[in-house]
């Protein structure tokens, strides 16, 4: 595989106090060599773009990133299996092949397709590539999104915040994931090499969504979260068409999500497999902290009252780089593997990854834009 370094200037670097958002030369590393996908660097940070069919996108994810995918699955996977089997004294693997024969009936073949062409691409075994995009159902974060009167300037403001499994060291192996799906929209996911589903996702008609884990384990009898993720950001343009696909799609687990879209409209949702529960911007609920107007917001215990006490101190001055400041420790907790905050009206994305030893809230923010870097692939693809 032939490796390329060349500059293209994508965004500028702001410093607000102490904060540094990071905006580098987007850099190509590689290019598929059968066409349908590119490797590149934003600063220190990996950025792969796939397009096609899921065979051509899963092959080309497996090509590029060769030597990241057997780092996670089966190596990275070991140690999730070893911890649960001391925890609970449960065999891993046997478990997720229970999790992958009750959710593949109603998993879109299309994801397993490309998730055999990913393992072939890599070469490790299809066993373990599905390993590592069916593992999240057996673990279960916070969100929040304002617009109109919480945001500075009426638009909407959404961050996620990943608290997941720090201490695995998956903050290795990030990858920022662009999809270019043949018949579905495009769409780009805060991810990880070898995991094809997603849990931090915006496309490029400005749909956002990030997820927060529940209770539930074991209801496995329906479409993996991650893959419903997916689904949606691959063919939702607003809030109302991703509830409904929610609303259709058999479910797995309990879930809850924050959405969000350029329309400025937003929703907080508590998925189980029974039902579709929705939260309304500003609505009061019993098992949340105050909810300030124009404001939606998912969280729990103590980290629940910090947000809504930041976001109702900063009310109406919100711009991404206050709301990175609002989802800081405790907002965040030690495990915090990852964070993002979307601009869905102009396809921003600001998001941090963990450190060797300390949470993605204490790292510097990388910022990037959806269109440039659909722009830059068309461009850059003969």
């Amino acid at each position: 595989m032939k490796r390329m370094m060349c500059g293209f200037v994508f965004t500028g670097v702001a410093v607000f106090g102490c904060l540094t958002l990071v905006a580098q030369e987007l850099q190509l590393v590689a290019k598929d060599p059968e066409g349908h996908g590119l490797l590149c660097k934003a600063g220190e940070k990996r950025v792969l773009v796939v397009s096609g069919t899921p065979e051509q996108m899963g092959g080309a994810h497996g090509r590029l990133l060769a030597d990241l995918v057997p780092q996670v699955t089966p190596r990275t996977m070991a140690l999730v299996g070893a911890g649960l089997a001391v925890q609970k004294g449960e065999w891993f693997y046997d478990r997720i092949d229970e999790i992958y024969r009750r959710a593949s009936p109603h998993t879109p073949e299309r994801f397993i397709r490309e998730c055999k062409a990913m393992a072939a691409g890599a070469k490790i075994s299809e066993r373990d590539a599905i390993c590592g995009n069916f593992f999240p159902e057996l673990f279960h974060c916070s969100g929040v999104a304002v617009r109109n009167t919480a945001s500075a300037d009426g638009r909407v403001v959404h961050a996620r915040v990943l608290d997941y499994m720090r201490d695995i060291n998956l903050q290795k192996y990030t990858v920022l994931q662009v999809f270019i799906p043949e018949g579905g929209i495009p769409w780009m996911s805060v991810g990880y090499a070898g995991f094809l589903g997603t849990v931090t996702a915006m496309n490029a008609r400005g749909l956002a969504i990030g997820e927060m884990g529940g209770r539930g384990e074991q209801n496995w009898d329906g479409m993996p979260m991650t893959f419903l993720m997916r689904e949606i950001a691959e063919k939702a343009e607003t809030v109302e068409q991703a509830l409904e696909i929610m609303r259709k799609t058999p479910r797995t687990c309990e879930y809850y999500y924050v959405i969000s879209d350029a329309k400025r409209n937003m929703a907080g949702v508590c998925a189980t497999p029974e039902k579709v529960e929705v939260m309304q911007p500003g609505q009061q609920d019993p098992r949340l902290p105050t909810v300030p107007q124009d404001t939606v917001l998912i969280s729990g215990g103590g980290r629940a009252e910090a947000l809504s006490e930041r976001v109702r101190a900063q009310f109406g001055k919100i711009t991404p780089e206050v709301m990175i400041e609002i989802i800081k420790r405790p907002v965040a907790m030690k495990s915090n593997l990852h964070n993002a905050v979307f601009m869905p009206e102009t396809l921003d994305l600001w998001f941090a990854d963990a450190g060797k030893n300390t949470p993605a809230c204490d790292e510097p923010y990388t910022k990037v834009n959806l269109k440039v870097l659909l722009d830059y692939y068309k461009a850059t693809m003969p």
